[in-house]
């Protein structure tokens, strides 16, 4: 064999050989990168100070800039539970194409099935508070880059207390929600840049609706928000009403509507619970429950707006996010006057907006201020004698 034809067929060999290889190398990298980026995740959710956490298994989607995370769960290190607090079935995040042609890096992120459940025994056990930022940098860790629209399908949420006999089980199921412009960079200046749209079922099968607009990306969210539950039946609340007031109801339908708004850590919000229709004492309740149910029943003929059937109030709810709680007061003149002078009507009454919260928080932090300041000066003249 000539040294040409030796040159040639060597170099197509070499040829064919580059391609090849960089075909083998794309599909070593393919089959590495989900475990990388598993690992990843997992590293991001085990830094979360008094939570553990992990994810089952990544699948990427390198045409469509995605990666969709199966199986994730956090729960607390210290709960005493099986209970996961997250439990996240689906999540998919995907780049926008249209946003990066446009020379901006942004992502849409769509969770299916996912479960949000408190647990209220594992999340006061004592020990160390997680430190409440490191949420919000476990979300920037796993989206990087701004999130332009999130979805939630068939979700769930639900306040459970498992100590309680029967345990008491408060729920949103097949949670549909919407928010836009989610922005992963903190802000020190008060902005709700998200929009918010949410339904669900309560419990009770009652329909809830939530509409406003957040901060979601700070230590402790700011928002603007409203939220209605209607037509839900009240004997779905008896498991918490026996427990905390010994009373059950055998008809009737509850509703309720509020606003929350807050700002820097500062809530300011109100309650409406309205009662319609209802009816205290059933067949199955003992002598001691029915007498009590009778007593308890009595006031509630007394203190219910006879027109519209309706026992109703408005709480009230003012402060600190450390240290908030109802105003008992208005809470109480608000039951008399549902009952006598006019009766609470079934909408969102919108009287409270994110610039009240931010008044107060204003007024909050100065009286702090002082209340340092005079501590300052106390310890200085204390050393100084």
């Amino acid at each position: 064999m000539t040294t040409k034809k030796k040159k040639k067929r060597a170099y197509k060999k070499k040829r064919y050989a580059v391609p090849v290889s960089i075909i083998a190398f794309l599909i070593l990298l393919r089959l590495l990168l989900p475990y990388a980026v598993k690992n990843y995740v997992n590293n991001v959710l085990a830094e979360i100070p008094g939570y553990y956490g992990q994810v089952d298994d990544i699948d990427l989607a390198l045409w469509r800039g995605a990666y969709v995370i199966h199986g994730l769960y956090l729960n607390k290190v210290e709960a005493s539970s099986n209970v996961p607090f997250l439990d996240f079935e689906k999540t998919d995040i995907s780049m926008e194409w249209n946003a990066l042609l446009d020379g901006r890096i942004v992502s849409e992120i769509t969770m299916t099935r996912p479960k949000f459940i408190y647990v209220f025994e594992d999340q006061q056990v004592n020990g160390t508070e997680p430190e409440v930022e490191d949420w919000s940098k476990a979300l920037t860790d796993l989206v990087p880059i701004d999130i332009n629209h999130l979805e939630i399908i068939d979700g769930t949420a639900a306040f459970v207390q498992l100590q309680a006999d029967p345990n008491i089980d408060l729920n949103l199921k097949n949670i549909q929600l919407s928010a836009s412009n989610l922005r992963n960079v903190v802000q020190k200046e008060r902005t709700l840049p998200s929009e918010v749209h949410a339904t669900a079922v309560s419990i009770g099968n009652g329909s809830m609706q939530l509409d406003g607009k957040m901060n979601i990306v700070k230590e402790i969210p700011d928002m603007d928000i409203a939220l209605s539950i209607t037509n839900a039946d009240a004997t779905a609340l008896n498991d918490f009403t026996k427990h905390y007031a010994k009373i059950d109801f055998d008809s009737g339908t509850f509703e309720v509507f509020g606003e929350i708004a807050i700002a820097d850590g500062f809530l300011k919000g109100s309650i409406k619970p309205i009662i319609k229709d209802s009816k205290l004492i059933g067949k199955d309740d003992g002598f001691l429950g029915t007498l009590w149910e009778g007593f308890v029943g009595f006031f509630k003929f007394v203190l219910k707006n006879q027109k519209n059937n309706t026992l109703a109030t408005k709480v009230p709810i003012e402060g600190d996010l450390n240290n908030v709680g109802p105003k008992i007061w208005p809470t109480v003149t608000g039951i008399f006057k549902n009952a006598w002078i006019q009766a609470f009507k079934g909408v969102v009454d919108d009287d409270i907006d994110f610039e009240d919260a931010a008044e107060e928080a204003d007024k909050a932090q100065e009286k702090e201020e002082k209340r340092q300041e005079r501590k300052t000066k106390r310890e200085a003249k204390k050393n100084e004698d």
